[in-house]
């Protein structure tokens, strides 16, 4: 009696003008990733945040976004890639990112103001500074990986940026193969994005209840798109770190 695999491959081979491989599984493809310097987080996405495509990092302020970019950031310019910071508030504090651990000579540092005059009478100037500057980043190439900072970008405003820009910018991210993170209050990339993560604060440590020593986060992973695992395993839907604030460091080191 033929085996099983024989009985397969004889039909195969009987239909493959018509269907080709009929009963063989499609290939799947394990996509790159690269290291956020969080062992919860990289646990949480299998191995890391893509190479090549946009990851939504989201959150309210002080839900640890700011810092997991950082950490990536970090881990990213140890290795001697070129970076990008595209700020689209101005908020990003130069000696907290050197204190994570970030290479500030291997990080473009882009800074999105407004004219007096023109501060309050037009909220998205900022915001097409920071979609302007991100394009032409994308488009030039030579970027391990960017940093689209919208977190200080009021939602109704993040919302109306046309879906037509995130596909551009998936599909520049795609040829230069380029990590663009996009931080935000809510998700404005929507499905062009391959990772959205969503950050929330959970406590804050205290040494003898006066001096902040750590603090602890929630990450919930809220989409993947062509997920690394093919063991079939479930994986947890959210995970927890903590940050040691700057003083913890300094009095280690």
């Amino acid at each position: 009696m033929p085996s099983a695999n024989a009985l397969r491959i004889q039909i195969e081979h009987s239909l493959e003008s018509r269907f080709p491989a009929a009963l063989s599984p499609v290939p799947r493809t394990i996509r790159e990733v690269a290291s956020t310097g969080i062992q919860e987080v990289d646990r949480l996405l299998d191995g890391g945040l893509p190479v090549g495509a946009i990851s939504e990092i989201t959150g309210l302020e002080s839900s640890g976004r700011t810092s997991l970019a950082l950490a990536f950031m970090a881990g990213r310019t140890r290795e001697g890639l070129v970076c990008a910071w595209v700020d689209a508030g101005d908020c990003l504090d130069a000696e907290s990112a050197a204190a994570c651990g970030v290479r500030l000579k291997q990080l473009l540092w882009v800074r999105c103001r407004n004219a007096e005059s023109t501060l309050k009478s037009k909220p998205w100037s900022r915001l097409d500074q920071a979609l302007q500057a991100t394009d032409l980043l994308l488009q030039a190439g030579g970027f391990a990986a960017l940093v689209l900072d919208l977190g200080s970008t009021a939602p109704e405003h993040g919302c109306r940026i046309p879906l037509a820009t995130w596909f551009r910018f998936r599909q520049a991210a795609d040829r230069t193969r380029c990590s663009l993170l996009v931080l935000g209050q809510a998700p404005f990339a929507q499905s062009s994005a391959a990772v959205m993560l969503e950050c929330a604060a959970m406590r804050a440590g205290n040494e003898a209840g006066t001096v902040l020593n750590g603090f602890t986060y929630e990450v919930r992973s809220g989409r993947q798109r062509q997920p690394a695992s093919i063991t079939g395993m479930r994986k947890p839907s959210a995970s927890t770190w903590t940050a040691t604030g700057q003083w913890e460091r300094e009095k280690k080191a």
